[in-house]
């Protein structure tokens, strides 16, 4: 009788014990690869941690019980003068408007270009598929150049202001989104692109009618997580004089003491938009991938 539980032939059954022997091995071999990263890992902060204590010029470890005393000071400072913080919002609510608005536009911009860069870029959408590389490239290229470093070889070609630093922005999130654009089209299903091809749809109207229709929720979503990112920088770019809240920023630190309360009153100001922007943008970014 054939025996069907096990296979066809009789009396023949799955060797348990070498089924056990195998994953416990795997195990093993897992546990020790672990454990050899986990030790080059440990290797490698302490020989950074040493290295970079050795080039400090203030001394880490010398200056370590100090650390709170400036944090302390400044808001020793802020507390005593709480009075005037409603009126420190409103002087600088206008800089946090600018910065806004600066994260707003580059953010448009880097958005528009990165759609353009990732259907150019990605594998089976391609117009030029030759060129694939080049455009890859081109967005490797955006996104290795930090906004700050992009901002300060404008100020010597452009001035200090705006401007700047929203084409600083525009360029790093151009690169940054492009990456993720091109991984979200890569999943996007060719059968309406191959449709709209058989009855002589040209390549925009191809992206237009069968692409983007399917990417658009998660693309709008890496937008608007990338417009909280743009946020912060734009506030870093105040201190190179790109204007914002970051420069008033800048400016009432290095008065230092008697401007405490404007440092503590910006902060809060900051932050405070951090976290109502994160929110809309969660709940917006949940409603477009979930769709409820």
């Amino acid at each position: 009788m054939v025996d069907i539980a096990f296979g066809p032939e009789l009396g023949r059954r799955p060797d348990l014990a070498d089924n056990r022997k195998d994953y416990l091995e795997m195990v093993r071999r897992k546990r020790m690869y672990g454990g050899l990263l986990l030790v080059l890992f440990i290797a490698l902060m302490s020989s950074g941690w040493m290295l970079a204590d050795d080039r400090n010029a203030g001394g880490f470890w010398g200056g370590l019980h100090q650390v709170f005393d400036f944090p302390s000071e400044v808001l020793t400072e802020a507390w005593d003068k709480r009075p005037n913080l409603p009126a420190l919002f409103s002087k600088h609510l206008p800089a946090l408007i600018e910065t806004l608005n600066i994260a707003a536009v580059a953010t448009l911009i880097g958005a528009v270009a990165a759609m353009s860069l990732s259907l150019l870029a990605t594998r089976g959408l391609a117009r030029w598929p030759r060129l694939i590389p080049v455009f890859r490239r081109m967005m490797d290229a955006l996104r290795a150049i930090p906004e700050i470093v992009i901002a300060l070889v404008l100020i010597y070609i452009l001035g200090g202001g705006p401007v700047p630093a929203v084409i600083a922005i525009a360029l790093h999130t151009g690169g940054a989104l492009g990456k993720l654009f091109s991984e979200v089209a890569e999943n996007a299903d060719l059968k309406p692109v191959e449709g709209l091809a058989s009855v002589g749809a040209n390549w925009s109207q191809r992206m237009w009618l069968g692409v983007i229709p399917q990417v658009a929720p998660n693309w709008l979503s890496y937008a608007l997580l990338r417009f909280e990112i743009n946020v912060r920088a734009s506030a870093i770019l105040g201190f190179v004089g790109e204007g914002g809240i970051g420069h008033d920023l800048k400016l009432a630190m290095q008065w230092g003491q008697g401007r405490y309360d404007q440092v503590v009153a910006i902060f809060l100001l900051l932050f405070l938009a951090i976290v109502v922007i994160d929110r809309v943008s969660d709940h917006y970014r949940h409603k477009l991938v979930k769709g409820h």
